[in-house]
């Protein structure tokens, strides 16, 4: 009795314990391959992150004068010789990097004051000085061009113990070529920059040290906020450490001939004029403070010879402030005495002569603010603001002389695939003289823009 008992207790037993250890042994392997699974998973996203990049939002720079959406490859960090580069190609010891963007836009004016000519650069982008005041009122006038696209070269490298650059950067914006556009739309090749690094010097024509790029709007049109932005590309030595950099760059004065009339273009400078700018940046954005110190001269021969020169000098305040994980806002406040070549295109002259054939500085005081909003990761819009105020004494330059300056320009900016822009621009300007005549600029911009 007691045998088969235990025997049918046992059988009772296994019953039990067999659907037990089956699915413990089933939970054991499906945890194995869970994580399987998940390590095959993470290699598949990692080989895919490689081999197509990913979208980053990159922000501007001294060498990107254009926000946009860039594609970026994503690879693992790996340690190789000093001097060698992922990007570009090699020529000796140096690597060599071309790029650039191609730019087509669709402009539609309309001026209360009067019509520009034909070729006018005012058709092409805004500049404040050639707004045309006392004519009369047209309709609107329509220009297709792909004179902003450009290109640029840039090498670096590490020779003789010293790292030394180079960079060319070339566009079609300013110089109209032979022909018309009847034809063929012809433009001349213009250069834009073009200087020698060797360790913190700099040597060659590049944007003024009195100027921060960084923190110019992002607009359809050429320059945006012209009026209030310290806008200057020229030759010039420059030193920089750390934050700090100082320059002597080419100097030029701009005359406006006693009771008024025809801007004078002097070229009898001695002494080159003299910057220094110092940044910052922190976890809220960035700003720079910069100053400027310059000789004014003019001097002529013969009958009522003129033999004169003035001090010049300015001060320009810039700021781009994050709002929020995207959005910023941009900051420019500049002023000074005998510094209008610096400022919007050279809206007014650095210095007006007296009755006596002396020069005196002319004052200014300009500057913008702009607001960037990025609506997504392929939408952003920007909201800028500009404006310019000239201090001339009306006894010695006349009531033809420029006073004020101001626009208004709002744009939505689309990029669908990397580093392709589609937008349209709104833009308002107006240019009012001393005698307080004034005319109006009305814009709309449409562009097609890809960088490469």
């Amino acid at each position: 009795m007691i045998r088969p008992s235990l025997m049918a207790g046992c059988a009772a037993i296994a019953l039990f314990a067999v659907p037990i250890l089956a699915q413990a042994q089933d939970t054991t392997a499906l945890e194995a391959r869970i994580a399987l699974l998940e390590a095959q998973l993470d290699a598949l996203k990692t080989e895919v992150q490689a081999t197509h990049g990913e979208y980053v939002v990159q922000p501007s720079s001294g060498a990107q004068d254009v926000i946009r959406i860039e594609q970026r490859a994503v690879t693992p960090a790996s340690p190789g010789p000093v001097g060698t580069s992922t990007e570009g190609f090699r020529i000796g010891d140096n690597t060599l990097k071309l790029g650039g963007f191609v730019k087509a836009d669709y402009i539609l004016s309309q001026y209360d004051g009067g019509d520009p000519t034909n070729g006018d650069a005012i058709r092409d982008f805004y500049l404040p000085g050639s707004i045309p005041v006392g004519g009369e009122d047209e309709g609107a006038a329509a220009d297709f061009n792909a004179r902003q696209t450009r290109f640029w070269l840039t090498t670096d490298g590490l020779i003789g113990g010293q790292k030394i650059g180079t960079r060319i950067e070339m566009d079609f914006q300013v110089l109209p070529g032979t022909g018309d556009q009847r034809t063929t739309s012809p433009s001349n090749l213009s250069l834009r920059r073009a200087f020698i690094t060797i360790d913190n010097w700099l040597f060659g024509q590049e944007w003024s040290n009195f100027q921060n790029i960084a923190v110019l709007p992002e607009t359809a049109d050429y320059i945006g906020p012209s009026e209030g932005s310290v806008f200057s590309r020229q030759v010039q030595v420059r030193y920089t450490r750390g934050p700090f950099s100082i320059s002597v760059e080419n100097p030029e004065t701009t005359v406006t001939p006693f009771a008024g009339g025809a801007r004078i273009v002097a070229d009898d400078n001695s002494l080159p004029d003299v910057t220094a700018r110092y940044g910052l940046s922190r976890a809220w954005g960035e700003a720079s403070v910069a100053g400027i110190v310059r000789q004014l001269a003019y001097e002529t021969t013969g009958l009522g010879a003129v033999d004169s020169t003035a001090t010049g000098w300015g001060v320009s305040a810039a700021a781009k402030i994050k709002v929020g994980e995207t959005d910023d806002l941009r900051l420019m406040l500049s002023g000074g005495e005998g510094i209008g070549r610096y400022i919007g295109l050279n809206f007014s002259n650095d210095a007006v002569l007296n009755a006596s054939g002396e020069l005196e500085a002319i004052g200014v005081v300009a500057g913008f603010a702009s607001y960037r909003h990025v609506w997504s990761p392929q939408w952003r819009s920007n909201l800028t603001y500009s404006a310019q105020r000239v201090d001339n004494d009306v006894a010695l330059t006349g009531l033809m002389a420029n006073r004020s300056a101001q626009s208004a320009r709002v744009n939505l900016i689309w990029t669908p695939v990397p580093s392709l822009d589609l937008g349209a621009e709104l833009s308002f300007g107006e240019r009012e003289l001393e005698s307080g005549a004034s005319g109006e600029l009305n814009r709309l911009q449409i562009f097609a823009k890809y960088g490469f």
